[in-house]
């Protein structure tokens, strides 16, 4: 009879990484969407300064999202050396 044990924590990290991998694809879909509708040149000056701000939000998003996950990293780092 083999034993298997499920280390909580791990399943914990790899469940709350991925969430954060789904939510940087999607910011990075929004983000390319947004680059191409600017360089189109089909806009109006009005609508190319409403796309450039919801691309500097999304700025935003991704650097918060990449902090977020260096932090989750190394939160699970610092657990894996006790």
């Amino acid at each position: 009879m083999k034993v298997v044990k499920i280390d909580k924590a791990a399943t914990d990290f790899y469940i709350r990484l991925t969430n954060l991998q789904s939510d940087y694809r999607r910011v990075g879909v929004n983000y390319n969407q947004t680059v191409k509708a600017i360089h189109s040149g089909e806009l109006t000056e009005k609508k190319a300064l409403a796309l450039l701000y919801k691309l500097e939000q999304l700025t935003v998003e991704y650097i918060s999202l990449n902090k977020e996950i260096i932090r989750l990293t190394k939160e699970f780092e610092r657990w894996l050396q006790r």
